[in-house]
């Protein structure tokens, strides 16, 4: 449909303004006004068979759709666009193509038709730019086509501003024609050239008029252009900036030039080969069940290349391929080291790695695409030799693309699946015994680690309690000492009179007998004469 409609909205102006263009050939137009007839009636039969979502379901009742697009405001353009107003070349002669005007009013099914394709493509910034494109060169050649008219109805070579008379032979063919009309228009609405100034007052007014068109469509191309090349350098820009913020960072921290120059290349590797993205970034707008289809259709492939992983339950697979993390390294990066702690097993998506001596030079075995290591070390199978530790140095030879699955992530989906985890621990064995590494009578790590756990927990509550205990202690304390000031306060003897202020009266032999070690801290021994009757001794 959008073809037939570009054709009207391109030639029936054009047929209408050049007289020649429409008698020369006018049994070409009469066959492709017919098929352009035809496609704007299919295009109705189609649109009430075309269904909707009502609800999130698509409906496929005739009945409705048809009912829906007769009260839509679309069905009425349609049928003003489809009135056969070519009848009135019986009256008005063949010479007035513009009676088929109403044929434009499917404009917005050209529209409609770019959107959806703007949607789907993979070159959305492209299509915008065509499309603009487009639209500039419609309104050149509507102007084109009307400034001929114009010159037409002034009289041609009355002026300069006018185009030249058509008897001169120069200026007498249809492609000149068309051609200085074009150019005209282009020069007017772009204002990038000078063209001969208008003479009569419509000319004027058809030459302001045109001014303000242009200045419209010289705001809208840069406007849009400016929007596209942002939107098409929008990643690239991301991307720098976080390189900028690293090379600061490392001029500030004085990074020496060669690992400076090392994560320059490796930025660069990223930005080449398309690994800049952060696909965790990416795909956290959908939801979580198009997340994981996506993750199954990227990386499932890859993840069933693992010996282990071979025959486990589907839906453990999906669960695994959700918590692969995509890593790339640099050349003559150590992945691991002999004696490392595994915590992560590694899958080589794209690269080749080797496995070195202790002197990194000396090459045993070259990985290549699919193969996979450290298996072993995240499942800590009993009697293994090596317990969780690597057994070999593994280095990059070139950049290299891996996934990386940790211990935590595959026992965290292991938990749901207790006849997968038994599986995977046999097929564990299987390959150690192969390998010479596993020992039957050796301690088994997990009863190690449950011993391990029940000690820390036993210690948290002894610590609990301990806490509690000496929390008490200080409020008991507390409460004597409170009690014990009350009651030296209730046992001081009242101040004399005859002593200045409030000193205490000087000691007597019955004080001093009564009260052994005054001064001195002793504690009360005999309550005195002073102290009042029922009065415990302290």
């Amino acid at each position: 449909i959008t073809m037939p409609v570009m054709y009207n909205w391109t030639l029936i102006i054009a047929r209408a303004c050049f007289e020649e263009l429409q008698t020369d050939y006018l049994i070409l137009w009469f066959f492709l006004d017919f098929v352009s007839d035809i496609l704007y009636l299919l295009d109705m039969v189609f649109r009430t068979r075309t269904g909707y979502l009502e609800q999130g379901l698509l409906v496929k009742d005739e009945k409705k759709l048809r009912e829906r697009y007769m009260i839509s405001f679309q069905f009425k353009m349609d049928m003003v666009s489809m009135i056969p107003t070519d009848i009135f070349y019986l009256i008005l002669g063949v010479t007035y193509p513009e009676i088929r005007l109403n044929k434009l009013l499917r404009f917005n099914r050209m529209m409609e038709f770019f959107q959806r394709t703007e949607t789907r493509t993979n070159y959305p910034n492209a299509l915008r730019i065509s499309n603009l494109v487009m639209y500039i060169l419609i309104i050149i050649h509507w102007n084109a086509c009307l400034y001929y008219s114009f010159s037409k109805a002034i009289g041609f070579g009355a002026d300069r501003f006018v185009y030249p008379d058509p008897a001169d032979p120069e200026f007498g063919r249809l492609v000149r024609k068309y051609a200085y009309s074009m150019y005209w228009s282009t020069l007017t609405l772009t204002t990038i050239g000078e063209t001969p100034p208008p003479v009569e007052n419509s000319e004027y007014f058809f030459v302001v008029t045109d001014f303000l068109v242009g200045v419209l469509i010289f705001a809208t191309i840069v406007g849009n252009v400016g929007s596209m090349i942002t939107n098409m350098n929008a990643a690239r820009a991301d991307f720098q900036a976080r390189i900028d913020a690293i090379k600061q960072y490392m001029s500030f921290r004085k990074v020496t030039k060669d690992l400076e120059k090392r994560v320059i290349k490796w930025f660069d590797f990223l930005w080449t080969n398309k690994k800049a993205v952060d696909e965790r970034e990416v795909l956290k707008y959908l939801p979580d069940k198009l997340r994981a289809e996506i993750a199954i259709n990227v990386h499932l492939d890859t993840l069933k290349k693992v010996r282990i992983f071979a025959d486990c339950e589907a839906g453990l697979l999906v669960e695994l391929v959700l918590k692969l993390q995509p890593q790339v390294y640099s050349p003559g990066d150590y992945i691991c080291k002999k004696g490392d702690i595994g915590r992560e097993m590694y899958i080589i998506k794209e690269g080749k790695l080797a496995v070195v001596a202790d002197d990194g030079v000396t090459q045993f075995v070259v990985l290549s695409d699919g193969s996979y290591f450290g298996e072993i070390s995240i499942l800590a199978i009993k009697g293994s030799k090596a317990g969780n530790r690597r057994t070999a140095n593994i280095r990059s030879i070139g950049y290299s693309d891996l996934f990386c699955l940790s211990k935590d992530d595959l026992m965290e989906a292991l938990t749901e699946y207790p006849d997968a985890k038994a599986l995977l621990e046999e097929k564990g064995r299987q390959i150690l015994m192969k390998d010479g590494l596993l020992d039957l009578e050796g301690p088994d790590p997990k009863e190690i680690e449950e011993k391990v756990d029940r000690m820390t927990s036993t210690l948290d509550a002894l610590q609990t309690r301990y806490a509690r205990l000496l929390a008490e202690n200080e409020a008991t304390q507390s409460k004597i000492k409170h009690r014990v000031t009350r009651l030296e306060r209730k046992l001081a003897p009242p101040p004399r009179p005859d002593l200045p202020g409030d000193a205490p009266p000087p000691p007597t032999p019955e004080t001093e007998k009564a009260v052994p070690g005054r001064g001195g801290g002793g504690m009360r021994t005999d309550p005195g004469p002073d102290l009042p009757q029922g009065e415990e001794e302290f």
